[in-house]
């Protein structure tokens, strides 16, 4: 049973960025994500079979693969959203045995399942995506909930779920031959890596020095400053969308123009990320 069986009164009808909403009372943060999951399902709805069974950059996984992921990580945050998270993770682990680290669990995670059809999979992330936005429309964004990582606000759930899809949006992109111009929403991944820079640094067993600020150059020129209240020891600057791809593990910082200085500026570079 897929997890999003479970709430079907939640299945609420979503499509291009939330149509028939009031954007002025919805959340910026929100409307982001939906526009992501429309970029994506506007990408996958063409699709034949053969498309979804190419490769994608993720090591061993198809475009189908990919999706799978995508929804099997969007019924997890529904749970979390909830406050059902155990139930939805044991849900989504049953019968999977032990993994040893959370990049192993979500790829037994999909062996297990990938022996839907590429249609139930469609219909599955679709579906998903859907009750995810229109949980997130209603939810306190300040919440706090539970998350693989620990305990996060709602709203910084929200950005983690963007942060993914665009992510996977474009490795299904580069399996099928597509370049995807980047957009502002990326401002919002940018400032999500900033924010975690303490949770990479943790997760890595490695001590931050000092505070950290991000000085990038969005789109047309638009700056991307993040800043915390206090002086700062370390300092990235470059380009918004090249900080993302690092932070995607899409790109290696040393092919880029990215520049970081003070103490911990390598580790930085080497260590951000938006994700668990």
């Amino acid at each position: 049973m897929a997890a999003w069986s479970r709430y079907p009164d939640l299945m609420l009808p979503t499509s291009d960025a939330l149509p028939g909403r009031d954007d002025t009372r919805v959340d910026e943060i929100v409307i982001a994500l939906a526009e992501q999951h429309a970029e994506l399902a506007g990408i996958l709805a063409p699709l034949d079979d053969t498309d979804w069974r190419r490769d994608s950059p993720c090591d061993g996984w198809t475009v189908a693969d990919v999706v799978l992921h995508l929804s099997q990580t969007d019924e997890l945050a529904i749970g979390s959203v909830q406050h059902r998270f155990e139930e939805a993770l044991a849900v989504l682990t049953d019968g999977v045995g032990f993994a040893d680290s959370i990049d192993a669990g979500a790829d037994v995670m999909v062996v297990r399942d990938r022996v839907q059809s590429v249609a139930s999979i469609h219909e599955r992330w679709r579906r998903g995506a859907e009750i995810l936005d229109g949980l997130f429309i209603d939810a306190d964004l300040h919440a706090r909930v539970t998350w693989v990582a620990g305990e996060l606000s709602v709203r910084t759930l929200v950005t983690t779920r963007l942060a993914e899809c665009w992510i996977h949006t474009g490795d299904v992109a580069i399996a099928l031959g597509r370049d995807l111009a980047p957009t502002n929403r990326l401002r919002h991944v940018a400032r999500l890596a900033w924010r975690t820079v303490p949770y990479a640094f943790a997760r890595a067993g490695r001590e931050l020095s000092g505070p950290v600020a991000f000085e990038l150059t969005g789109l047309d020129g638009e700056p991307w400053s993040f800043r915390p209240d206090e002086e700062a020891d370390t300092v990235v600057e470059g380009d918004g969308v090249e900080l993302c791809m690092v932070a995607a593990r899409r790109v290696d910082p040393r092919d880029t123009g990215l520049r970081a200085e003070g103490p911990d500026a390598d580790g930085v570079l080497e260590l951000v990320r938006t994700y668990a």
